[in-house]
């Protein structure tokens, strides 16, 4: 009796944790080829620029609604229209380093309708003087 309730049981959880996965894999969901990009050493007043190329890997079109940086000497374009399932896009970062010095950290958030609907991208420097 014990055993075929544990057998019961297993069959169970089993089943709840398929069916939380396959509603976890349902929406627009964002993949990055990379997440953040370091350019190392940069001098004071340089103007460096990323590209951040993404994929809808999900089952329904991927709208971004917005996407901020933490400070002004960052400034981020994105597609305004929606990136349909399997396909990719780009989100590009410019960082300028006027007034900067030392290890610098951009982070860039990026507002959607995906299933986790902020992700975070970065730019990494060390800004050296002139």
């Amino acid at each position: 009796m014990k055993r075929l309730l544990t057998v019961v049981l297993a069959i169970v959880l089993s089943s709840a944790l398929a069916i939380a996965q396959e509603k976890a894999a349902k929406g627009p969901v964002i993949t990055f080829e990379a997440d953040s990009k370091d350019f190392g050493d940069i001098k004071q007043g340089d103007k460096v620029e990323n590209v951040f190329k993404l994929t809808n890997t999900g089952n329904e079109p991927l709208i971004i609604s917005n996407v901020a940086a933490t400070c002004g000497c960052t400034v981020p374009s994105w597609p305004k229209e929606p990136v349909a399932p399997g396909k990719t896009a780009e989100i590009k970062v410019s960082f300028n380093s006027a007034g900067k010095m030392g290890k610098q950290n951009s982070v860039v958030r990026i507002y959607s309708n995906a299933t986790e609907p902020i992700e975070k991208v970065s730019l990494i420097s060390n800004v050296l003087p002139k």
